[in-house]
């Protein structure tokens, strides 16, 4: 009797013991069933990765949403709900996309866009749109006649922003008057860009400009040396783009590279 005592004793001794290191793997016993602590530390890094901080009282929250996770899981399966071909559908679904942003996520980290390489491709877009920005307006019409009588028009007096709103037939600049505002003169049209340039501050064409979009009187209001962004400005931009060059690169190389039957 003394040693079944005994035993009895250091068995419960033993699940006292054991008692708190259970407890600290899990986070909870719900109908019997563990739910480990694992499943609130994904959570916890799932919220850390959206950028908010996981304060003490939102672990807290995150262990209530954990655990009501696992009522919730438990009562399904009771229905036979994880058994379905629908729910067997959607898992794969999800198994895929949760693949492929993983490989996508170890290719970026294999390939980072590095601080050289955005300062290289801020200094060509530097290059490229250096010089002189011009201030234009112009008055878009469809027939060559049409711009000649505005020409005429505009040589008696005519306010060329009231006759833009009225005449023009760019959606754009029409309303404002004609106004395309400052501009790098590569960015537009071969033809306009050359009338552009060829004219003096505060004066207009002589004659109708024609280009693939019809009739154009342009008149020059300003110059000024082009106004670029600073660096720091528009690295974030400039990074996320040649992040996403990078991928889409990637992509496509995957798909030459596949053999579709």
């Amino acid at each position: 009797m003394k040693m079944k005592l005994l035993s009895a004793v250091a068995t419960a001794a033993m699940l006292c013991t054991a008692a708190p290191a259970v407890l600290a793997q899990n986070v909870a016993i719900v109908n019997g069933k563990a739910v480990p602590k694992s499943r609130l530390d994904a959570l916890a890094q799932q919220v850390a990765r959206s950028g908010r901080p996981v304060t003490p009282e939102m672990q807290g929250q995150l262990k209530d949403e954990v655990i009501a996770r696992e009522i919730f899981i438990q009562e399904a399966q009771k229905k036979g709900l994880d058994a379905t071909e629908d729910f067997k559908t959607q898992m794969e679904l999800a198994r895929q996309t949760l693949l492929i942003r993983e490989l996508f996520s170890e290719f970026q980290k294999a390939n980072p866009v590095t601080d050289a390489d955005v300062k290289a491709e801020f200094d060509k877009f530097a290059a490229a749109n250096s010089g002189k920005e011009y201030k234009a307006r112009h008055i878009l019409v469809e027939k060559e006649a049409d711009a000649k009588a505005i020409i005429a028009q505009l040589k008696k007096g005519g306010k060329f922003e009231e006759i833009a709103k009225k005449s023009s037939k760019d959606p754009g600049s029409g309303a404002k008057g004609g106004d395309l505002d400052w501009a790098n003169p590569g960015n537009y049209v071969a033809e306009f860009s050359q009338a552009l340039t060829g004219l003096a501050k505060g004066k207009m064409t002589e004659t109708p400009v024609k280009t693939q979009f019809g009739y154009h009187i342009i008149r020059l209001d300003d110059i000024r040396d082009a106004q670029l962004p600073k660096f720091d400005e528009v690295k974030p931009q400039i990074t996320q783009q040649m992040q996403q060059q990078k991928m889409n690169k990637f992509q496509e190389e995957l798909r030459a590279k596949a053999k579709i039957e």
